[in-house]
């Protein structure tokens, strides 16, 4: 296995954010699990003497294939889908044949991921919303817009074509995002045009690459039009906006609410859904923000929460019916850390949700074991 490994390169790791993947050395032990949290400069340093990551192969048996048919862990996924996005992009900017192929199949894994996983894919967005990278945020719309138009009952293969938007609409901000995030100035003329312009350039970028298909396309011109006529290009308003260009805004607007930039601190959830809960006045069809709303619950899975018992623990599973949301403890009431974990269910007056937990510094945790991927 040794062989096949491969040297994490300087920038791939993040203090205070959870690895992506699991860390190997040399010899193909494994050092760290995905979902560790490296806290100082020289825990850092070490990884980078010792540590190797190997990400799994994504396997191409024919030309036309591109995805597979597996269950679907969304933590054991996170890396091939973020490395799939990025060469599915890479595809489209170079006009290379495949694009088309391609993006259907990256939709269609993801859309299968968050059917199989629902909690599990939604933790995703919440566990990295530290400090994303551009094609970590774009994963994360896709993800949000698979929910939020089922939540919505938007039509199947409308949701379909969404999920292509949502993957493809920021494609022409790729290559400035992390420069934007990590700057803390205010934008000069020449980043805010290049903003302004992204939408009408991702759309050329995909015509270009032969992909034309018509609701794909006006999903994308559309995605920063407000229904009160506000937005832009065209400054469209009312039910001239297609919902499922609002449902791309509405997740980029949550996914920007708590993910933290050079220029501002991140929101906390609670924070964040009541002021989605506001943009049903005016600015979104009401039914779009309610429909996030729903999809999350008062306490989305990922989300880190102290007990009445004084324990604290990450929210596992959403709730269903009069039961949940359900959460795996990590922390005992002393603020010891449990070897094991502890699923708790919140509607039992001994473990009721007290407050949002906010550290400075995510806990390491395996993600794969507490939502009980790994036998």
């Amino acid at each position: 296995m040794s062989n096949s490994l491969i040297r994490i390169a300087p920038g791939a790791l993040t203090i205070g954010k959870p690895l992506p993947w699991d860390v190997f050395d040399s010899e193909g032990n494994i050092l760290l699990r995905q979902g560790y949290v490296i806290q100082t400069n020289s825990q850092l340093e070490q990884l980078f003497e010792r540590g190797r990551f190997k990400p799994r192969k994504i396997e191409r048996p024919k030309e036309e294939t591109f995805e597979d048919l597996r269950q679907r862990n969304p933590f054991a996924e996170y890396g091939d889908l973020l490395t799939t996005l990025e060469v599915t992009l890479n595809a489209i900017t170079s006009e290379d044949p495949t694009a088309q192929k391609r993006l259907l199949g990256l939709c269609r894994m993801l859309d299968k991921t968050c059917q199989e996983a629902p909690d599990a894919s939604l933790a995703l967005v919440h566990l990295y919303s530290i400090s994303p990278t551009i094609h970590e945020q774009i994963l994360f719309y896709g993800i949000l817009c698979h929910f939020i138009a089922r939540q919505f009952g938007l039509e199947e293969k409308r949701a379909t074509v969404l999920t292509a938007a949502a993957l493809t609409a920021n494609l022409a901000l790729v290559p400035v995002a992390d420069q934007l995030n990590a700057s803390n100035t205010v934008l000069t003329d020449d980043q805010r045009a290049v903003i302004r312009k992204h939408p009408a350039r991702s759309i050329q970028a995909l015509t270009s690459a032969g992909i034309s298909n018509k609701l794909l396309l006006r999903i994308i011109a559309q995605h920063h039009e407000q229904a009160d006529g506000s937005g832009y290009p065209e400054g469209l308003s009312g039910s001239d906006i297609l919902p499922e260009a609002e449902i791309l805004a509405l997740a980029e607007r949550y996914v920007a609410m708590i993910t933290k930039r050079a220029y501002r601190d991140r929101m906390n959830i609670t924070e964040a859904r009541k002021l989605i809960a506001t943009l049903a006045d005016g600015k979104f069809r009401p039914a779009i923000p309610r429909s996030l709303l729903q999809v999350l619950g008062d306490h989305p899975p990922g989300m880190l929460v102290r007990l009445v018992n004084n324990e604290v623990g990450v929210i596992t599973r959403r709730a269903v019916r009069a039961r949940g949301p359900f959460v795996q403890a990590i922390f005992g009431p002393r603020g010891n850390r449990y070897s094991g974990t502890f699923e708790r269910d919140t509607s039992l007056l001994e473990y009721n949700i007290r407050a949002p937990e906010e550290p400075e510094i995510m806990p390491s945790m395996d993600f794969s074991m507490l939502w009980g991927f790994r036998s």
